[in-house]
């Protein structure tokens, strides 16, 4: 029986803060279940490669002294591995740092790397790692603010009637010539899974091949506005329309959320191997 369902982890529960460190506060939740629901059975090999980009900006930790050291983590981890790992859960692990004592942030960054791929590699036949970066306070002027590059979908002036997913909405110009696009909107907002609380995001969407509809396309994306669903499902499914609706030669999709509970979550999903994109807050993360 697996016990590492969406509704027995912290979201939506009164949680007591830690403020010693205990990495068993990591919930791994199997992406199996829901890969499934978009065709992606244990017989189906997935048809992207990816990863989720963490930010984690509320992170802190006593040196050897007692004294309070902070530092922003970025964490990469691969959409290989088995599980993601429930967002309250990981805030409650970070706040477990609080009042722990450390060498230094070397020793930080090791122990997030160990725990985090311990969580999101959890059941696999082979292991691997996740990676963590941290910026300690004299890199923080480096972090830019940057904007999603690429055609505005949003310029569109166009009627919206559906707000649950509809990938009938989708069409692309078979038989002309292809083209290659990169589109953005603002527009992307779903809900948690468990709690029903909004998530609100950028997406873009790099693709080669038949011309995608883009008032379609828009129409599309705005129909997540009432579904209830994580993240990186959220974007392995729109991936996932987008490659069967309008079959493109190469597609990318790429969506950064704002962040809750000082975490945001970045997920991008790729037809095809590419170097990940720089972990670049937009002005609403």
């Amino acid at each position: 029986m697996n016990d590492n369902t969406p509704e027995r982890s912290q979201l939506g529960r009164a949680s007591a803060y830690v403020d010693q460190y205990d990495a068993s506060l990591l919930f791994p939740i199997p992406r199996a279940p829901k890969r499934a629901e978009i065709g992606l059975g244990a017989a189906a090999a997935a048809p992207f490669f990816g990863a989720d980009l963490w930010t984690a900006f509320e992170l802190s930790w006593l040196n050897e002294r007692g004294k309070p050291q902070v530092a922003i983590a970025h964490v990469t981890i691969p959409c290989e591995t088995p599980n993601i790992i429930e967002s309250k859960s990981f805030k409650l692990y970070l706040n477990s740092f609080n009042n722990s004592r450390f060498t230094d942030a070397a020793e930080v960054q090791a122990r997030l790397r160990a725990d985090l791929s311990e969580a999101a590699w959890r059941g696999a036949a082979s292991a691997s790692t996740v990676g963590v970066k941290l910026l300690l306070p004299e890199l923080f002027d480096r972090e830019p603010v940057h904007e999603l590059d690429g055609l505005l979908l949003d310029r569109l002036d166009i009627e919206c009637t559906r707000y649950t997913p509809a990938p009938e909405l989708l069409k692309a110009a078979e038989g002309e010539a292809p083209v290659t696009e990169t589109l953005v909107s603002h527009l992307l907002k779903s809900n948690c899974l468990v709690t029903g609380q909004p998530d609100w995001g950028s997406v873009q969407i790099r693709y080669s091949g038949p011309q995608i509809d883009q008032a379609g396309l828009l129409q599309y994306l705005v129909s997540f506005r009432n579904h209830n669903e994580f993240h990186e499902q959220c974007v392995e499914r729109i991936f996932m329309d987008v490659w069967t609706r309008c079959r493109p030669i190469k597609l990318a999709v790429y969506a950064r959320y704002t962040r809750r509970g000082g975490l945001d979550i970045n997920p991008l999903r790729t037809s095809h191997p590419q170097a990940l994109p720089a972990n670049v807050r937009t002005a609403r993360q």
